[in-house]
């Protein structure tokens, strides 16, 4: 057996970034960026008003209150999209909208609820400092400045700043195709009729979601029987894809025949076992070039094992920077004893508490019981060497999702 940690390291080091492709903005959301991006242009382009009112020179002002207000003439208004035609002078303002360009002379912005309009001209009521209310040319972003860097997920923010700066094209990591092929006689489809000794396939449809919330695309391949030919001929099929992950047939039973015809069909396979629970039977190897995963057939710890192992490949094939998940320190509620030699993978419920996280387990750890998982919104990971980890110690939290969900949901009344 080898750490998780090596593990780890060992399938990384054969996982290389997909190819890039340039699509439109509008279908970026959630792609990894895959270019450096600086701004093209001053960001605003021009001194801008960030209130509607009015523009003026301060100094006229300097003495302006609600007793005593300065009386100025209105010269022009400026709304949104035009440009200002006059220099404002001693004793002038302009009438002003949100975003619209500062005119000449100018030196702050009034806000509207601090004016009275009377005629022609405007009372302000109140003085304002220089620059008040302006927005300055190249505030937000200055021309060539680097903005983003390539690597990161990008999210409706991203969006936003690529649009403000005129980009309708942009370049990302393709997403990896990912074939996904649960093994064994006992399995199930959900379109098929189960027989007394099978279960339902839920490792093909869990790991198929698991896949595209990392942002892959899932092939799903279905069953494939014990059956050498039967694994040869899905595995064939699976080296369409650019990943391979295979739930079941790992382990040294006599039906377990994932080794054999992966060794047949040339993979070159680089670790079998990790000592980590739930997980231990774990597969990782070269298939035709391509990642292939052999995981575990139990429902959980193939899920938890994809987190540790098939995410992070996924991410990186895809680009991206942060490829592990999100891990934070959390006072454990209850105590836990495990066996000295292995890394466990505790499903937990991660929640707030007198101003910090505190972690305790979903109960029954069984690698069968799915609904743990459900339940679950982290993994407490409990290091190799410890037997005894007493209440109110810390502990370190794998959290299952980028934002957390740290407390129950509000009940829904439709």
């Amino acid at each position: 057996m080898i750490s998780v940690d090596e593990a780890q390291q060992i399938v990384l080091s054969a996982v290389e970034p997909m190819p890039m492709e340039r699509i439109g903005l509008d279908r970026a959301l959630g792609r990894t960026l895959a270019e450096p991006i600086q701004s093209p242009m001053d960001h605003p382009p021009w001194d801008a008003s960030a209130m509607d009112g009015y523009a003026v020179r301060c100094e006229d002002l300097r003495t302006a209150s609600r007793e005593r207000p300065c009386r100025l003439e209105v010269v022009e208004t400026v709304l949104a999209g035009q440009m200002p035609q006059c220099k404002i002078g001693p004793g002038e303002a302009c009438r002003i909208m949100t975003g619209a360009p500062i005119p000449a002379g100018a030196n702050a912005v009034v806000m509207i609820e601090a004016t009275r309009q009377v005629g022609h001209g405007v009372d302000v009521l109140e003085p304002v400092e220089m620059g008040e209310d302006i927005r300055y040319r190249g505030e937000a972003l200055r021309l060539g400045e680097k903005i983003l860097d390539p690597g990161i997920r990008i999210r409706p923010a991203e969006i936003g700043l690529l649009a403000s700066i005129g980009k309708p094209l942009v370049s990302v990591f393709q997403r990896p195709r990912v074939a996904i092929l649960a093994t064994g006689d006992e399995l199930a489809d959900l379109d098929a009729l189960r027989g007394s000794n099978q279960i339902y396939n839920s490792n093909g449809y869990a790991l198929a979601a698991q896949v595209e919330e990392a942002g892959g695309l899932p092939v799903n391949l279905g069953i494939a029987k014990d059956d050498p030919e039967a694994l040869r001929q899905k595995l064939r099929d699976a080296l369409n894809a650019d990943l391979v992950v295979v739930a079941g047939g790992v382990s040294v039973g006599d039906a377990d025949r994932v080794r054999e015809v992966s060794t047949a069909l040339g993979a070159d396979m680089r670790l079998w076992k990790v000592a980590m629970k739930p997980g231990h039977p774990l597969a990782f190897g070269l298939i035709a070039g391509r990642p292939m995963f052999g995981l575990p057939g139990n429902p959980v710890s193939a899920m938890v094992t994809f987190e540790q192992f098939v995410r992070p490949s996924l991410l990186r094939a895809m680009g991206r920077c942060d490829i592990f998940r999100p891990t934070l320190s959390a006072t454990l509620s209850e105590t836990l004893h495990k066996k000295p030699g292995r890394r466990h993978f505790v499903r937990a419920v991660i929640s707030w508490q007198g101003g910090g996280y505190a972690a305790r387990s979903t109960g029954d750890q069984g690698s069968g019981i799915l609904k743990s998982m459900v339940a679950a919104n982290g993994l407490m990971i409990l290091p190799e060497a410890v037997s005894h980890i007493p209440a109110g110690e810390h502990v370190a939290v794998q959290l299952l999702s980028d934002i957390p969900t740290l407390t129950a949901p509000p009940a829904c009344h439709l």
